[in-house]
C-alpha cells in the first residue's frame, strides 16, 4: 500500500492534535511540530475540517482541534477524507485465465487486509502506541 504524503501529512497532523490534548492547536504549532510545510498544513486542516474531523475556530483565540475522541477516529476515515475511497484498480476481468483470476483473488485479500487493519486502528492506537491485539499479532517479532 503506497499513501500519499498529503494523507502522511494529514495522518501526523490529526496525532498531533490528539497529542495536545484539549483547546485549540495553530496550524503553524502542528506544522513545526510535523515538520510539515506551513502552506500545505493549512490545506490538509481545511479538507479535514470539511471532512468532519477536525473542528476550527479563527481569531486570537483560534486553531484546529478533533472533532470526536481520537478512539472514535480511525486511520481509514483520515485517509478516506484526504484521499477518497480506498479501492483497488485492479479490474476483475471475468474472462481471465484461472491463474489470473487466482492473482486477482490474492489482490482482492490484499486491499480486504488493507481496509481491515486501517478500520480497526484509531488515532487514539497511535498515539499511545497500543494497536489492537489483532493488529499487533500481525506484527514480526523484534530481534533481540
Amino acid at each position: 500500500m503506497r499513501l500519499s504524503a498529503r494523507v502522511d501529512y494529514a495522518l501526523r497532523a490529526v496525532i498531533e492534535l490528539a497529542s495536545a490534548g484539549d483547546g485549540p492547536v495553530t496550524s503553524e504549532r502542528i506544522a513545526r511540530a510535523q515538520e510539515i510545510p506551513p502552506k500545505f498544513c493549512e490545506s490538509i486542516l481545511l479538507q479535514l475540517r470539511r471532512g468532519g474531523i477536525v473542528f476550527a475556530q479563527r481569531g486570537p483565540e483560534g486553531g484546529y482541534w478533533l472533532a470526536r475522541p481520537a478512539e472514535q477516529i480511525t486511520l481509514v476515515e483520515v485517509i478516506e477524507v484526504i484521499d477518497g475511497p480506498l479501492g483497488s484498480p485492479r479490474a476483475a476481468l471475468p474472462d481471465a485465465p484461472g491463474a489470473v483470476q487466482a492473482l486477482q483473488r490474492v489482490w482482492t485479500a490484499v486491499d480486504e487486509s488493507e481496509r481491515r487493519i486501517l478500520t480497526r486502528v484509531t488515532i487514539a492506537h497511535v498515539v499511545t502506541g497500543m494497536l489492537p491485539d489483532e493488529v499487533a499479532a500481525q506484527l514480526p517479532l523484534a530481534a533481540g
